[in-house]
């Protein structure tokens, strides 16, 4: 009607309003319903409705969805995987140069000892000086790094005798030094028998009449059959006894120098030499103390730690060859070269958990072909000598440095020097090859261990390409490949 255009009609409203609240309920049930369905999928339990002591936590059921299956809940990764190592840094061209002869090699992770290259690593080569890191490894443990070695004067069974009694100390000094450090000298030696023999009442007054030179405590061959005789006359190894002074140099204080066909005999001119006027007309023979004879003086050398060094440092074969024997005799193994192959890998066995197989051992300073060890072995070794385990703290400190001390004092030089200071290893280098082998401080901060063989290489060009490979590792650090 035109007169209730502006205004709506009471009953239509009342049914607006009735339609309304229908809505309203039908949309509340249907909340409900939905919460019912939603709290059924949940793995709580309602905070309502507490649960029994002991009861079991009810099992997770999928949860339905409103166009499809139920949806199966997947369990959450426990860890990320860590990321990997991108290897890409070669050095294969480095280890295939032509001055390296035949070649095999070994570069670990010294973190974890993972191989990052192998070149024949698993063959038994000679190994030239690199076998004094395994000669040195066993004395440490089986010596110990403060073990001395004593020389002794007892009386000998005859009057005016008295015996020199050698204990393998082959840094003695036939004066009052020589080139090893801390070396007992004969000087002082004597200076204790003369006092003794002066204040016994039974031979003060008398001379000395005879010296007896005692080097029984080594046996067997004094020069390993495989050596070459040059070694000796052009001073680098004397022949292997238990008495010598000077490490047998016909001058004490170098370190290459003529070695004599008689270590002992020399050992005992240098001593009657010391006596002065007591034992100026005393006769020279080998023989051997008695049992319980008086001891009339004693001196110590320098401890084995500093031996060691020494042996590492100079690459010092007599020295080596001392370590070893006295390695052999605390073992019970013998006391002649033979007794190397017993006593080497099975000290580095016991100390270190070395595997022996494969190892042959006929010297202890590398001198001979017939030496056989792995570079795969040797880098083990040399992880655990970076980690200082035991006493190989005392090695890892000995070897020589880059551009720095020792045989690597004049290596890594011009063009290498990048690596000075930052490679430790220990030399090998006989006529038929020439080998390294230590620790490497890379550029990337990784710490890595080697061991390289160029067999059948040349000195010069073998060294070089040696050490060239060597840069080629300190370059790559942990991204060296295998490649």
């Amino acid at each position: 009607m035109p007169g209730h255009s502006a205004s709506e009609n009471p009953r239509r409203r009342r049914w607006r309003v009735a339609g309304a609240w229908g809505a309203l309920v039908v949309l509340c049930v249907a909340s409900f319903a939905g919460g019912a369905v939603f709290a059924s999928g949940r793995a709580d339990v309602s905070m309502d409705a507490p649960a029994l002591a002991g009861a079991p936590t009810p099992a997770l059921d999928p949860v339905p969805t409103a166009t499809g299956p139920a949806v199966e809940r997947r369990p959450q990764p426990t860890a990320a995987a860590a990321p990997a190592v991108v290897r890409t840094c070669s050095v294969d061209a480095l280890a295939s140069a032509g001055g390296l002869g035949t070649f095999q090699g070994t570069v670990r992770d010294a973190s974890t000892g993972s191989i990052l290259f192998d070149r024949g690593g698993e063959q038994f080569s000679r190994t030239a000086s690199v076998m004094k890191v395994l000669t040195s490894a066993a004395a440490l443990a089986v010596l110990g790094p403060d073990h001395r070695v004593t020389t002794r004067v007892v009386r000998g069974a005859a009057a005016g005798e008295v015996v020199l009694v050698g204990g393998g100390d082959v840094t003695l000094a036939s004066g009052a030094s020589n080139i090893y450090n801390d070396s007992a000298s004969m000087d002082d030696l004597a200076a204790q028998v003369k006092t003794a023999w002066s204040d016994d009442p039974s031979s003060g007054g008398s001379s000395i009449s005879t010296i007896t030179l005692d080097a029984s405590l080594f046996t067997g061959d004094t020069w390993q059959p495989s050596w070459n005789r040059v070694e000796q006359t052009e001073g680098s190894t004397a022949e292997v006894t238990a008495l010598m002074v000077d490490g047998d140099r016909a001058n004490p204080s170098a370190d290459t120098s003529p070695r004599s066909d008689d270590p002992v005999a020399r050992a005992g001119e240098a001593f009657r030499s010391a006596l002065g006027p007591l034992a100026s007309g005393a006769r020279l023979t080998e023989g051997a103390a008695t049992a319980g004879a008086t001891t009339l003086g004693s001196v110590q050398s320098a401890p084995v730690s500093t031996m060691v060094q020494e042996a590492l440092l100079r690459s010092d074969n007599t020295e080596a060859e001392m370590l070893a024997r006295l390695t052999a005799i605390a073992l019970g193994a013998g006391s002649s070269f033979s007794s190397l192959q017993i006593a080497i890998p099975t000290a580095l066995r016991d100390a270190y958990g070395l595997d022996p197989t494969g190892l042959v051992i006929v010297d202890g300073s590398g001198l001979s072909d017939d030496d056989a060890v792995s570079t795969r072995y040797i880098t083990t070794l040399m992880d655990r000598v970076n980690a200082r385990e035991a006493n190989l703290g005392v090695l890892l400190d000995g070897l020589p440095v880059a551009d720095q001390t020792g045989t690597l004092s004049y290596r890594f030089t011009g063009g290498n020097s990048v690596v000075n200071g930052r490679v430790f290893a220990k030399t090998g280098s006989i006529d038929s090859g020439n080998m390294l082998a230590g620790v490497v401080h890379a550029a990337d901060g990784s710490v890595l261990t080697f061991a390289f063989f160029a067999l059948g290489s040349q000195l010069g060009s073998g060294r070089e390409a040696l050490d060239a490979l060597t840069v080629g590792v300190y370059t790559c650090g942990n991204a060296l490949s295998n490649g």
